[in-house]
């Protein structure tokens, strides 16, 4: 069995230093991992990276990360990204990272992802240029979870999660508004796990949202914003199930 731990959206300033330290700190009784589901600062400064980065150094468990929107809006991700690196934190985006653990080899991928909507109500890559390039990169985002997800599929991982900030299903913005579905997540992101195979797929993003979702091929969602699990963090187990069910992977993942 293999402890995942996630929480997103936890928007650190300089006046929350400490405040998820402590329950981070009980990570090594109750989890083999921490994933962040990005949304990490409140406006992506590298001051505020360093406060995650104080948050997180030195954990029992290794943590795994993706940046969320607002991680992005001071326009230095990379700056960001290299402070929760020197951390040690793993910051994915477009790549994935296996994590050896007393219950197996799990294989994260990560990016970031984007929006565009869910099949049935989404945009497409017609019109002017910027409406291209706006679904453009959101493929971009779920052709590198897709890829890295196929090559963790090689290293031996008894288990794959797919890491995002934005959704990869409908399911668990249930409570947001209907009009920002499109800003929320995208149905491509889904395709790529579906495609790739996962055996959970973890996001942040939507504060009104809800926990528990599920792609069209079974794998199961959970949507762990901090404002929707209304802790330090969630803890699912995954338990190996190899018989290709979807219904099994689903069953699979606890909390």
């Amino acid at each position: 069995m293999i402890r995942v731990a996630a929480v997103g959206d936890i928007h650190m300033g300089p006046d929350s230093q400490g405040v998820l330290r402590p329950a981070f700190e009980t990570l090594g009784d109750c989890a083999d991992l921490l994933l962040l589901a990005g949304d990490l600062t409140r406006h992506g400064t590298p001051d505020e990276a360093r406060v995650v980065a104080r948050e997180v150094a030195g954990l029992p468990v290794p943590v795994v990360a993706v940046l969320g929107n607002h991680d992005h809006h001071d326009e230095r991700p990379d700056e960001v990204t290299a402070v929760l690196r020197e951390a040690g934190v793993r910051v994915l985006e477009g790549e994935g990272t296996v994590v050896e653990t007393g219950g197996g080899r799990v294989g994260v991928a990560g990016t970031k992802g984007f929006g565009g909507g869910f099949a049935g109500r989404s945009g497409g890559e017609f019109g002017e240029p910027l409406m291209k390039e706006f679904i453009r990169y959101t493929r971009r985002c779920a052709d590198g979870l897709r890829t890295s997800l196929e090559e963790l599929a090689g290293q031996g991982c008894e288990e794959r999660v797919a890491l995002t900030h934005f959704a990869p299903v409908p399911d668990t913005l249930a409570g947001e508004p209907l009009e920002i579905y499109p800003f929320l997540g995208s149905y491509l992101l889904a395709e790529a796990i579906d495609a790739a195979g996962a055996d959970l797929a973890v996001h942040g993003h939507a504060h009104a949202g809800t926990e528990h979702g599920m792609t069209s091929g079974g794998v199961p969602v959970r949507n762990v914003a901090q404002p929707v699990i209304r802790k330090a963090f969630n803890v699912y187990h995954l338990h190996g199930d190899r018989s290709g069910s979807g219904d099994a992977r689903a069953a699979a993942v606890r909390r």
